[in-house]
């Protein structure tokens, strides 16, 4: 059989990629079958992707695609703090703000990445270890199927921090959870509970991720069952006053055990292995339909205009993220400034608006 990946054995140095066991109805390993996982290895900075990063997902999984004894793709990130916080803010403020030709060949390499995930031959589990936030949040929607530890949260960060999020989310999250959700999570960028993603359609499963005392529990911090004025069972929304704080104490307890969600990974690729293969992938690629109709229509003017914010919002926004300060500029004093008709190229609106380093 022919060799029909792009480049032959790859050193991967941001990512990880590792074949796993994949479990038959009995539970045994299956002889000569296994998934393949790809890592995002940055923990230190909550798995943000750099460009280096992108380029190796890009191989990565256009190599697994092509790996004949994968059943399925896991996408996930190291350790228990993070799926993936987005692209790495600081290459974005060293590296490309101000630069707007060079971030339209960045964002050239990001939408490949997004496009080899929707045009993967295998099925792709986004196995969220913690937080998805941002470009995070982005690439998992790609995938096929979503599985969570209840940890976890998730949102967008682009007008917080001088950015859209147009790598995905304006075309994918109102398939997920409807328009009113998305528009209220793509411009207010709050961070949503895993158990409130979950009763809104964006999660394909939830698997519990605290120990205390040696046993699961739901994740204190939110309400996990409480019933509306309407009598509908309604969870997911963040614990606030005392009850947040005594779910604080009960999270400094406990430790994260991300086996539950491990075993729900198995649970579906176990059912995936008793599919028929070339069946399987006809289906996903005819659901993901959905998403390219969207995908396909807007990513190239997207990465236009992403390019030339790197001018203005986006220098900005990027540049007060790595201050070491507040991490955000003066809203307030930014629209003062531009309502007074104050000009992006003016040093004095910069001085401004930027955070003041900590004393």
């Amino acid at each position: 059989m022919h060799d029909h990946d792009l480049v032959g054995t790859q050193d991967y140095k941001h990512v990880r990629v590792t074949r796993h066991r994949v479990l038959d109805a009995r539970g045994n390993p299956a002889r000569g079958l296994h998934n393949v996982w790809i890592t995002l290895n940055n923990p230190k900075e909550l798995n943000a992707y750099t460009t280096d990063a992108v380029k190796e997902v890009i191989l990565a999984f256009r190599a697994a695609s092509n790996d004949r004894a994968a059943v399925c793709v896991v996408f996930t990130g190291e350790g228990d703090r993070a799926f993936c916080s987005g692209g790495n803010t600081r290459e974005y403020a060293e590296r490309y703000a101000g630069r707007p030709q060079e971030y339209r060949q960045y964002m050239r390499l990001f939408n490949d990445m997004v496009s080899s995930i929707l045009s993967c031959d295998k099925p792709v589990l986004c196995r969220v270890n913690g937080l998805r936030v941002a470009g995070g949040q982005e690439i998992g929607m790609a995938c096929d199927y979503s599985i969570a530890q209840d940890l976890a949260r998730f949102g967008q960060a682009g007008p917080r921090h001088g950015s859209a999020p147009d790598g995905g989310s304006t075309d994918f999250l109102h398939l997920f959870i409807g328009i009113e959700h998305a528009i209220r999570s793509c411009t207010t960028c709050e961070l949503w509970s895993a158990h409130k993603m979950h009763r809104l359609g964006l999660l394909t499963e939830l698997a519990p991720g605290l120990k205390v005392d040696g046993a699961y529990v739901p994740n204190p911090l939110v309400e996990t069952r409480w019933v509306d004025e309407l009598g509908r069972i309604v969870y997911g929304e963040s614990l606030e006053g005392g009850a947040l704080a005594n779910g604080k104490r009960t999270l400094e307890r406990g430790v994260v055990d991300l086996s539950a969600l491990d075993h729900a990974v198995d649970r579906i690729a176990t059912r995936l292995l008793y599919t028929f293969p070339e069946c399987t992938t006809k289906t996903l690629e005819s659901l993901r339909k959905k998403k390219l109709e969207h995908w396909d229509r807007n990513r190239e003017s997207n990465r236009a205009w992403l390019a030339l914010n790197m001018l203005t919002e986006a220098k900005a926004g990027f540049t007060a993220f790595e201050s070491g300060g507040a991490r955000e500029v003066d809203f307030l004093e930014l629209r003062r400034r531009l309502a007074e008709g104050a000009a992006w190229s003016d040093p004095a609106l910069w001085e401004a608006i930027m955070p003041r380093s900590p004393q």
